[in-house]
């Protein structure tokens, strides 16, 4: 089973995940690249779609919208993320005002309705974690944005430390403690030869990955606990989609490093 992949940047947009790939059932991700003054047209069609802006500034027209400006964005560790979602059935312009890049988080869905913008201002930040696990969470698509699916948010990881840390899981409906939620992670460094490790493993064993990741990369985690650490000397920033019915930040810990919370 391939849970990684990797992207070299060129014009336009490339796919990265669908629905099948490693497992997933739901989730759909890409990445378009524009250089200033270029389109891309997004198709209508049964899934909702959010759009996170990566890098540079965009015009965005359809769904409700006409030629909305969203960005400037410069930097991932710095400026908070513009998002525009895009219910079902809805499509849209996309034209670069500067070169940009724009990640495409998708999933099935029949909820209709007008485009909504997340500006940076309304973005949610928290700090989880403590000592050499600590990251800043930002939250753009949670359970007050409509979706039907979709759950999205960004994590700045220092040089050195953990995330998703202690080992989470969120595979299976057993509310109020966790939630089925497939996810993708999509990886930056604040410099260009930046690395972390990824692991994605289960009770069983059934899987049990220890992956390299470096900028650009993409990792698919249909189920498991799925921890990252970031090398020393370099920040790690990744963009985090999740996809379930029960759209809610609720996780099971991994029972043989549960202590680390009373630590």
């Amino acid at each position: 089973m391939k849970y990684q992949v990797r992207w070299t940047p060129r014009p336009g947009f490339s796919s990265l995940a669908q629905p099948g790939d490693a497992g997933l059932k739901h989730l759909g991700f890409g990445l378009l690249s524009l250089a200033q003054g270029e389109k891309h047209a997004l198709i209508p069609g049964a899934r909702e779609t959010a759009l996170v802006l990566l890098k540079g500034t965009v015009a965005i027209s359809g769904g409700g919208l006409s030629r909305q400006v969203i960005g400037p964005r410069k930097d991932l560790f710095g400026d908070r993320p513009w998002t525009v979602m895009l219910p079902a059935q809805s499509g849209c312009d996309i034209e670069a005002i500067d070169d940009a890049e724009v990640a495409v988080c998708q999933a099935p869905s029949s909820l209709r309705g007008e485009a909504r913008v997340i500006p940076p201002d309304k973005v949610k930040e928290v700090t989880l974690g403590k000592a050499n696990w600590t990251r800043r969470a930002l939250m753009m698509v949670d359970e007050n944005v409509p979706a039907e699916l979709l759950f999205i948010g960004e994590a700045i990881v220092p040089s050195g430390n953990w995330a998703s840390f202690p080992p989470h899981r969120h595979e299976r409906d057993a509310l109020p403690s966790e939630v089925e939620m497939e996810e993708i992670y999509h990886f930056r460094f604040d410099r260009p030869k930046g690395f972390g490790i990824q692991k994605i493993y289960t009770d069983d064993g059934s899987i049990d990955e220890t992956i390299t990741v470096r900028e650009r990369d993409t990792i698919l985690i249909p189920r498991g606990y799925h921890p990252v650490v970031t090398a020393p000397g370099y920040s790690m920033y990744y963009l985090w989609i999740m996809a379930g019915q029960n759209r809610r930040f609720l996780s099971s810990i991994d029972p043989d490093h549960r202590w680390i919370l009373q630590a």
